[in-house]
């Protein structure tokens, strides 16, 4: 992970900038962003732990709590919203038994609200992991699910 951050701060004018890059390999990497990864960032880039922290908990992309091992993450904006997104939400808590920003018993899967995820022509839409599920309906969900084991 070192090397990828390293080469990372060679692409901005100051090592601060490259703080998503370092968080988003340290969470691929861990599964989620822990105080140890918060202040072994800040001491690479250097940077306070706090403003390591303001960065991972402002953004919906980083997971500063542990999470199952598929992230769902349901778009809840404007475009989704007004396509279905509550209907989607409903029936993946439902057939998950789980409550948004909950875990799956078996750790399989955590659902979650997204803000704006840049898919709007395809809405309602969620990631799953890094993958994109676009045209969602409560019926096709079962289906995409049954490809993260």
């Amino acid at each position: 992970i070192l090397h990828k951050i390293e080469s990372e701060i060679q692409k901005y004018p100051s090592p601060r900038a490259a703080v998503k890059s370092a968080l988003r390999y340290a969470q691929e990497e861990a599964g989620w962003i822990t105080e140890d990864i918060i202040n072994g960032v800040a001491q690479i880039l250097e940077m306070k732990p706090i403003e390591v922290y303001e960065v991972a908990s402002f953004y919906d992309m980083f997971y500063t709590k542990p999470v199952g091992r598929h992230p769902i993450r349901v778009c809840t904006n404007v475009s989704c919203l007004l396509r279905g997104s509550k209907k989607i939400m409903s029936s993946l808590c439902k057939h998950l038994d789980v409550g948004v920003g909950e875990t799956t018993s078996d750790d399989r899967f955590t659902l979650l609200e997204a803000e704006c995820l840049g898919a709007c022509g395809g809405a309602p839409m969620m990631i799953v992991d890094n993958d994109y599920h676009e045209n969602l309906t409560p019926e096709n969900i079962a289906l995409i699910l049954e490809l993260y084991s």
